[in-house]
C-alpha cells in the first residue's frame, strides 16, 4: 500500500451500537469489515475508503463540531431511500448548491453523513 504524504490517509467515527452501524454500511454502502476485538472494526480498503469504527458513547456529528464525511452518488433520490430502508435517518433533506445537491443523514449510532451528486441539476 502506498501513502502520499499529507493526504488523508485514515478516518475513525465512533458507534454506540456498533454492530448496528456494520450492518446499516453493509447494507447501505456494501461496506466489509475486520474485527479487531469487541470494540474496533477496520473498513476493508477495498471499500475505497481506508478507516475504522470505534465503540463509544458519543457520535460524530457536526453539531459538535466533527469533519462531515460526504459520499458521492449518481442518484441522490435512490441513496436516500436505501439509507432510509437501511435504518439511516435524514438530518437535513436534499438541497441545492453551486454546483450540486446533497442530504444529510445519522447512521443508527448517531454519526453524521452525507450524500451529494451533480447529477439531476437544473
Amino acid at each position: 500500500m502506498s501513502h502520499a504524504h499529507g493526504k488523508v490517509n485514515y478516518f475513525e467515527f465512533p458507534a454506540h451500537d456498533l454492530e448496528r452501524t456494520k450492518v446499516f454500511f453493509e447494507s447501505a454502502f456494501g461496506w466489509k469489515f475486520t474485527d479487531y476485538g469487541p470494540d474496533y472494526t477496520a473498513i476493508d480498503p477495498d471499500c475505497g475508503l481506508d478507516g475504522g469504527i470505534y465503540r463509544a458513547e458519543k457520535a460524530s456529528t457536526t453539531e459538535s463540531g466533527a469533519a462531515l464525511i460526504i459520499f458521492y452518488s449518481e442518484d441522490l433520490e435512490a441513496t436516500q431511500a436505501k439509507i432510509e430502508a437501511c435504518g439511516g435517518v435524514v438530518h437535513q433533506e436534499i438541497f441545492s448548491f453551486p454546483g450540486g445537491r446533497r442530504f444529510q443523514f445519522k447512521e443508527p449510532s448517531g454519526s453524521e453523513f452525507a450524500v451529494w451528486s451533480d447529477k439531476g441539476l437544473s
